[in-house]
């Protein structure tokens, strides 16, 4: 196998989620500039959610008119939407307008809405172009799917969150001078020091990846070394589509006959004998009904947590105990997932009780977090080290 072509795989995996990711990341940066404050995890957690009206078409698409579809143009589509979005999420997220007599981001939530079209499209639609290369090059898609996660976390820990004091103002009274005994009217205000760079740099850095991500996908596509690597039946089945020679299953149908240059005719076939058709048993079969329910429950149990309850309220878990704090609890929850995936390869587990002991110690850290939530503006251990270290 050809190392280039490992790269290219993995750089295209980048595009999977780091759209969404670099968002999560950003939102202690983003939260004290716009609008909405607080309330921004809560609606980017309803957008994305929104957004899985895309690969919801694909599977219904799939469904109804099998083998017509070729992933290649729509991961196209994609790819070039998503480095749009980052481009004018750049230029516009700051930008608001008047809805109902508020001030609203509009463009910023507009424009997340397609980075979660985006990423959540690619999930069903990266694999299947994937299976038209050879089996080994999944791990390397993988790993930059890791990478989706590490590299926006690693870019959000160089950029920093600014910092938070409090500085006493001076005011005039409603007429413009100073109070009638004559001394100035002071107000404690919050004062937002800047990050090592801007927002709009962080964005620039993302469409950037995305850019990559699209020219190693044409790569992928168009160069002879890349092609070289195509499995057989990723080329019958590109070969198929496009001569329109497609079954329901998606695979070319063979001719009457010959397949595989064996003829089919009738005189042909061996009459006399019978054959028993073994079929594989299923996983669920094979593992057992209770074990196969039981890991679909932990994975929608974890899945709910950290893709939906848990990143709704990180704004009010954990700003009271400063902006520093959100930033490292958002940055680090990015790295965590690509580590605990590396650490997994090599130390591979399908027992049962672990993963149970997992699931537990999981959710026992997301009510704490929950709990924390709950208590906003006032939770537990505020104004100390350990609260601080132990919420992030």
């Amino acid at each position: 196998m050809a190392w280039r072509v490992h790269a290219l795989t993995c750089v295209f995996g980048v595009a999977s989620w780091v759209a969404i990711n670099g968002m999560w990341v950003e939102l202690p940066v983003l939260v004290p500039q716009i609008p909405e404050g607080w309330y921004l995890p809560s609606y980017l957690t309803v957008l994305i959610q929104l957004a899985n009206v895309g690969p919801l078409a694909i599977t219904l698409a799939h469904r109804f008119r099998p083998g017509c579809m070729d992933e290649v143009p729509i991961i196209y589509a994609i790819l070039a939407l998503g480095a749009v979005a980052c481009l004018l999420l750049a230029f516009l997220w700051d930008r608001t307008t008047v809805i109902a007599g508020a001030d609203r981001s509009t463009a910023l939530l507009a424009l997340t809405f397609f980075l979660s079209l985006v990423d959540c499209t690619s999930s069903v639609t990266f694999l299947p172009f994937m299976m038209r290369l050879q089996p080994g090059y999944m791990t390397s898609y993988y790993v930059g799917e890791g990478l989706s996660g590490l590299l926006p976390g690693l870019v959000a820990l160089g950029q920093g969150a600014g910092f938070s004091t409090c500085v006493n103002v001076s005011l005039a009274d409603a007429n413009g001078t100073a109070g009638d005994n004559g001394t100035l009217i002071y107000e404690v205000q919050t004062e937002y020091q800047a990050p090592n760079f801007s927002p709009q740099i962080f964005f620039l850095i993302l469409c950037g990846m995305m850019a990559a991500s699209m020219a190693a996908f044409v790569m992928l596509n168009h160069l002879p070394l890349a092609r070289r690597e195509y499995s057989h039946e990723g080329l019958q089945n590109l070969g198929s589509r496009r001569h329109g020679e497609v079954t329901a299953a998606g695979q070319r149908e063979p001719s009457q006959r010959e397949s595989n240059g064996v003829s089919l005719e009738p005189s042909a076939l061996d009459t006399t004998h019978t054959f028993d058709v073994l079929e594989s048993p299923s996983i669920a079969e094979y593992v057992g009904i209770k074990y196969f329910v039981a890991i679909f429950l932990i994975l929608a149990w974890a899945n709910g947590l950290t893709n939906g309850v848990l990143p709704s309220v990180q704004s009010y878990s954990c700003l009271p105990y400063g902006n520093t704090a959100y930033h490292l609890s958002a940055t680090l929850a990015a790295l965590a997932n690509p580590i605990a995936c590396f650490v997994a390869i090599f130390k591979p587990s399908r027992s049962q009780l672990v993963l149970s002991m997992l699931t537990l110690l999981g959710s026992v850290f997301g009510a704490y977090i929950l709990a924390m939530a709950i208590m906003s503006p006032c939770p537990l251990l505020l104004g100390t080290d350990a609260g601080t270290i132990l919420i992030v």
